[in-house]
């Protein structure tokens, strides 16, 4: 039996909006959260104050989330104050509790993923889309599923959305999805959802048992609601308005999955008597870093939030422009080292980056500067174009390792440039691809498969378990922190990402940004090469150091024209995209500097041993032969 919960404990160190949502035991509460702002902290203390003031028992409040992992730490913390009564599960884990206990005949096996039924499916698409990640396609299903969208209605509602595969393709995955499911009796995620929905809808006394049970309700990250929680949460209330949610539209960046904000937003008119409460009282981070993340609050839209600092002053953000990809990696690493030198845990800095294909330059550049890292998702040698490429490799050992990788990369659907419109797990799949393949050539001439395994394992196996410098998507940052974060590659086409330029993509990943932005306690890095993003411009952070660091474009010549058709056909000898032979850049050095020897050649930069071997010839030969 638990402690009994005291109201001191309830209301210790409460800030004055804290204290008003925990005070509010009855009726409707939006509480509009901050990062950082402790909303776990004040929804947890005010289902505690709803018990200890009797206004309700604690097997009459359910709490909800989104993940297990948030659950058990709600229901910690419950404990914790004496109301460890209260449960507090995903939405999920609610609806499959409700359907076992009102419906009590066997449900059918729960799917823990989509992969096994998609699979299949998968590989009977035509040639040029049989590869695409089952990732990408299981988050098209989720994105219908969570709208209440079915496969015969799927086309007709996209929209501006843009599925992974073309929507007749995708409409026929979907349906066969289903179908199959179906006939195996098989249930995903989003089938408990809309099935426990639909009890309640069909079934009167159902819906009235569960609201005798249940009499108020906390729900948790309330902007990364979905139509389909959101229609399951109504049913819950039914016309009762016992109802809290805590949110930040701010942080709303899964549409993908469906999630939308505007429930949260909406909140105070669907309710009217509604007490508002806003948290801006930031606990994580210095005011400097709040300074620069609050100038995106114009562009936010919303409810708006302006973080207000509760701790001490600290070191200006970082933005600075590299002249290149190359120096940018290299600056980075020299800031971790500096902070680790003064005493900052590798574990308590992280890089951000918008797709998990940016991983690998971070990885091989921490391994060979002995600093130890973790990815979080999956590092590029355990993702699945590393994976299955090393598959085709097994018993290929004593081959030509770039005949035998270009030839494995284009088993599996590699394109030198791919398609507008590819869903994030496709883009870094073929990225990765593109990098395996960039591998192979830059070893040196006559190496045997085994060599390119061997170099593989020595670039991307030092990740280490649990320690080291996070790695991971700002997606995946999102609910955590850092004492140190870099947010490298602010470009645009990076971020804001290419494929999110139209609709409300931009605003999307403006909301990004902010994520990455507010994790950072103490200090804060920005960095870019390319063209800057259009939102470093809101953060009030010059572009004209950018524009100034980039060369122009050198106008081609006739060496540099005779050198790219020489290019072209030894690529094609070679069965590899034209880059793997030289970038453009490279070109342009050498047609500008012509060298007559090796030796000259050797000192142009883009031209390292491996390429000399391979290429020093053809190239002399070429420039010659132009007079």
């Amino acid at each position: 039996m638990s402690a009994p919960v005291v109201l001191e404990g309830v209301f210790a160190g409460l800030n004055p909006e804290q204290r008003r949502a925990v005070e509010a035991v009855r009726g409707p509460v939006c509480i509009l959260a901050g990062a950082g702002s402790g909303k776990t902290t004040t929804i947890t203390r005010r289902i505690a104050n709803q018990v200890a003031t009797g206004a309700f028992a604690p097997t009459e409040i359910l709490a909800v989330t989104f993940t297990d992992k948030a659950a058990t730490e709600m229901r910690s913390r419950l404990a914790a104050l004496g109301a460890a009564g209260v449960p507090a599960r995903t939405f999920h884990a609610a609806a499959l509790a409700q359907l076992r206990h009102f419906r009590g005949e066997a449900l059918g096996e729960i799917l823990p993923s989509k992969a096994p039924v998609l699979l299949p499916i998968a590989r009977s698409l035509p040639v040029p889309f049989r590869f695409r990640p089952l990732a990408d396609l299981a988050t098209e299903i989720e994105w219908a599923k969570n709208r209440r969208i079915a496969p015969a209605a799927y086309r007709r509602s996209l929209g501006e959305h843009e599925p992974p595969i073309p929507p007749d393709l995708m409409e026929r995955v979907f349906r066969t999805y289903e179908e199959r499911k179906a006939g195996r009796v098989l249930l995903d995620f989003e089938d408990l959802l809309e099935l426990a929905v639909r009890m309640y809808d069909e079934d009167p006394a159902a819906a009235a048992g569960f609201r005798e049970r249940y009499r108020a309700f906390t729900v948790d990250e309330y902007q990364d609601v979905n139509l389909l929680q959101q229609s399951l949460l109504e049913r819950w209330l039914g016309d009762r308005d016992e109802l809290c949610v805590v949110g930040d539209d701010y942080q709303s960046i899964y549409s993908f999955t469906g999630a939308t904000p505007e429930h949260l937003l909406a909140m105070p008119s669907r309710f009217p008597g509604a007490l508002v409460v806003r948290l801006e009282d930031n606990y994580r981070s210095t005011p400097e870093i709040l300074t620069l993340a609050n100038r995106l609050v114009p562009g936010l839209g919303g409810s708006e939030k302006v973080l207000r600092a509760t701790r001490p002053a600290g070191a200006e953000p970082l933005a600075l422009v590299q002249p290149d990809r190359a120096t940018e990696l290299s600056f980075v690493v020299g800031q971790i080292r500096r902070l680790a030198g003064e005493g900052v845990p590798y574990e308590e800095m992280a890089i951000l980056y918008r797709l998990n294909a940016r991983s690998e330059d971070w990885e091989e550049a921490l391994a060979v500067a002995g600093i130890p890292f973790q990815v979080r998702g999956a590092a590029f040698i355990r993702r699945p174009a590393a994976q299955r490429t090393i598959r085709l490799l097994r018993g290929r050992e004593s081959a030509s390792s770039l005949g035998a990788i270009a030839e494995a990369v284009r088993k599996q659907g590699w394109v030198a440039s791919p398609a507008a419109g590819l869903g994030d797990e496709e883009l870094t799949r073929q990225a990765d691809l593109s990098r395996l393949l960039a591998l192979a050539e830059q070893l040196p001439a006559g190496s045997s498969v085994a060599d390119f395994l061997r170099d593989l394992e020595e670039r991307f196996g030092a990740e280490t378990e649990g320690r080291g410098v996070e790695l991971l998507t700002y997606h995946r940052a999102k609910g955590l922190e850092w004492e140190a974060v870099f947010l490298p590659r602010l470009e645009e086409k990076e971020l804001p990402y290419g494929r999110a330029l139209r609709g409300d993509g931009v605003a999307e990943e403006r909301r990004l940004l902010y994520v990455g932005l507010t994790r950072a306690k103490r200090w804060l890095t920005l960095t870019w090469t390319g063209k800057p993003s259009r939102f470093l411009e809101e953060l009030g952070v010059t572009a004209r150091a950018a524009r100034a660091a980039k060369a122009p474009k050198p106008e081609p010549t006739p060496e540099f024209e005779a050198l790219r058709r020489w290019r072209a056909e030894r690529a094609k000898a070679d069965e590899v995209p034209a880059y793997v032979v030289f970038h453009d850049s490279t070109l342009h050095e050498i047609a500008a500097r012509r060298p007559g020897s090796r030796e000259e050649l050797s000192a142009v930069p883009g031209v390292g041993p491996a390429k000399l071997e391979r290429y020093a010839d053809g190239v002399l030969e070429t420039l010659a032969a132009t007079g």
